[in-house]
């Protein structure tokens, strides 16, 4: 899905289309029954997870009141019924387990994050991750090898887009993003 299809805040964050679209393959959720987006922001990533597999069930996770305002009208522009947003500052109490997690904002709380989504996820689940911080995707990395999660593959996103400049055009280019993505394994129940 094209980003200019949501309704955008100024201060409201949003997993870009192609940053988007490599999480989703990575979230492998075409037989997912229930999926968590943790730090949802404008909800594109629980909103296009929700278009494509409409069988599937979404916890949509989010602390900011604008963001959550937002993903609302989102949620109503798309009609997604099968998107559940909480207002929250995760990790939060949750009586579910899911087969896949995405984490796309952390507010300082990633290490604790990362173990609630672990005990959150069926074994065999996926756990997929964004950052733009190099100390994000350090800590993330550091605390995956703690958590003996071994099987894990790790991207650098840098994406360009053609813009004008006067009479001519250039790549404009985008923040680096840092992708990280692993399955939760049987020993981590």
């Amino acid at each position: 899905m094209k980003d200019d299809l949501f309704l955008r805040g100024a201060r409201v964050p949003m997993t870009k289309e192609v940053v988007r679209t490599q999480a989703l393959d990575r979230l492998q959720l075409q037989n997912a029954r229930h999926f968590i987006d943790i730090g949802a922001g404008t909800g594109s990533v629980s909103l296009e997870a929700a278009i494509r597999y409409p069988q599937l069930r979404v916890t949509a996770i989010e602390r900011n009141p604008d963001a959550l305002a937002l993903m609302a009208e989102n949620r109503e522009i798309f009609a997604c019924p099968n998107v559940d947003i909480i207002s929250a500052y995760a990790p939060v109490d949750l009586d579910v387990i899911a087969d896949a997690v995405f984490i796309g904002g952390s507010g300082g709380q990633l290490t604790e994050l990362i173990d609630w989504s672990l005990a959150h996820l069926h074994p065999g689940g996926r756990l997929v991750m964004t950052f733009i911080l190099l100390e994000n995707l350090t800590c993330a990395l550091t605390h995956l090898e703690q958590c003996a999660i071994g099987d894990f593959d790790c991207l650098q996103l840098q994406v360009s887009t053609l813009a004008k400049l006067g009479s001519g055009h250039y790549f404009k280019p985008n923040n680096p993003t840092y992708l990280i993505s692993c399955l939760k394994e049987q020993r981590h129940e």
